[in-house]
């Protein structure tokens, strides 16, 4: 696949980050204050967190429903970081470049959310709009499953928990699927970010960083942080 544009400078903008041999911080704003969302999402920056993630849910894909369009419009007016935009919804490629124009600078897709020919379009689409592109997978789709989209994938994302609500306990069976889609990455499409989202807290963190993630999603352990700063040092470290 072509190196875009977008990916080109995202890989630019982060790969001090890899020279560091860091990991990427995505908390989620689905366990955020929505009362206070601007300031929540300012808190990301501040405690040193990499990336905004934001869960898309249409409560068909998953049984709830949570924000969509005109709430990343909004935050994209209002914060230059990072925005990976997560959508759990049913028929992705009819919504995925519209999440691209509302400020999403790379938009995630589900494997499970459509036929094959149709999901490989969407992330197309995606690309054509010169935004990043993810794929993910819920926890009982099998790790082999990913081979048919890996050399379109600019993110490959693990469900350590079943997607839909927040504050769910990681799934430690999950382990050996990121293991495996880490061998994908490395043997077939190196430079893919492999991004584990679901229980993620200070324990479970070392879990999934051993096993090759190197983009960790955190909700509720960020947002109900006493002190965020720690959080996201203790997910790093």
């Amino acid at each position: 696949m072509p190196l875009h544009c977008k990916a080109l400078s995202f890989i630019i903008k982060y790969l001090f980050l890899e020279i560091l041999n860091m990991i990427r911080i995505a908390p989620s704003i689905l366990s955020a204050d929505f009362l206070r969302l601007g300031a929540e999402v300012e808190s990301i920056s501040s405690s040193g967190g990499d990336w905004v993630h934001f869960d898309v849910m249409d409560g068909v894909f998953v049984p709830n429903i949570s924000v969509g369009i005109p709430v990343l419009r909004s935050l994209r007016k209002g914060t230059d970081l990072f925005i990976d935009a997560h959508l759990m919804i049913v028929h992705p490629r009819f919504m995925a470049e519209a999440f691209c124009d509302a400020g999403a600078d790379l938009v995630t897709i589900h494997l499970e959310a459509d036929e094959l020919p149709e999901i490989r379009r969407a992330m197309d689409a995606i690309h054509e709009k010169g935004k990043l592109a993810g794929i993910s997978v819920k926890p009982a789709t099998p790790a082999k499953a990913l081979l048919d989209v890996v050399d379109q994938a600019d993110l490959i994302l693990v469900m350590t928990v079943e997607p839909g609500f927040g504050g769910q306990h990681f799934m430690n069976e999950m382990l050996p699927k990121i293991r495996e889609v880490r061998r994908f990455i490395d043997e077939k499409h190196p430079g893919t970010f492999l991004e584990v989202d679901g229980g993620i807290n200070a324990e479970t963190a070392v879990l999934v960083r051993v096993a090759g993630a190197d983009t960790l999603v955190a909700g509720s352990y960020f947002f109900q942080a006493q002190d965020r700063i720690s959080a996201v040092h203790a997910l790093r470290s």
